[in-house]
């Protein structure tokens, strides 16, 4: 079967940055429902479409394209005691982004003087990548994956 509107692929890819230095590889295939379901890069899926399982393709996407442009604003300091009391450098806490009700995950990127630096933006935004991937498999989408919007796999799904 060949990659189209509601189909359901499985892919096995790398992700580089612009140096060609290994980001995220899959150890298991992952699937997402193609055909403008959001569930993978656009440019990714437009070099897809009509492709067959066990064809591959690279495709270098801009920030734009990937995870968007570094937002300096999204970084805020914050007092300590908003946080728990066993915080580490790297931990990360769901919240409001300033200004507006959008959830964003921030990144705790400092800690210092009571003060906590937070980071909302994607830890790859800012970055070109380069996204290599093979087809491992293409099948049709059920009704319900189609009318929900992704994959909901081999044991169903449950809102």
């Amino acid at each position: 079967m060949q990659v189209a509107q509601d189909t359901v692929v499985s892919l096995h890819y790398e992700l580089l940055n612009s140096q060609g230095d290994l980001i995220e590889k899959t150890e298991e295939p992952i699937e997402y429902l193609h055909g403008g379901y959001d569930g993978i890069f656009s440019l990714v899926e437009q070099a897809l479409q009509g492709k067959y399982a066990g064809e591959t393709c690279e495709v270098y996407l801009r920030p734009v394209d990937a995870f968007g442009e570094y937002d300096e604003t999204l970084v805020q300091i914050e007092p300590h005691a908003k946080f728990p009391s066993k915080l580490e450098i790297g931990m990360r806490f769901e919240g409001e982004a300033e200004g507006s009700s959008e959830m964003l995950i921030y990144t705790v990127t400092d800690i210092a003087d009571e003060k906590v630096v937070v980071d909302g933006n994607h830890p790859l935004a800012g970055m070109a990548l380069r996204f290599r991937c093979t087809v491992g498999a293409v099948r049709a989408a059920t009704a319900e994956e189609t009318e929900h919007g992704h994959v909901h796999g081999a044991h169903g799904h449950h809102h």
